[in-house]
């Protein structure tokens, strides 16, 4: 049977540390990821023309 040690307040505090690191650049990257855009060139709009009646 083996018998764990207790972690010291140091190493705990150590991965804490490197957790809350790892959560944010986790966090900073899933934000900054999104659909990539477009190089070709923009494709045709279709324009509306604005008439106005004459009486």
């Amino acid at each position: 049977m083996t018998v764990l040690e207790r972690t010291s307040t140091v190493q705990r505090y150590a991965r804490s540390l490197t957790a809350a690191v790892v959560t944010v650049v986790t966090l900073i990257l899933a934000a900054n990821a999104g659909p990539a855009r477009a190089t070709g060139p923009e494709p045709a709009r279709e324009q509306v023309r604005h008439t106005t009646t004459q009486r």
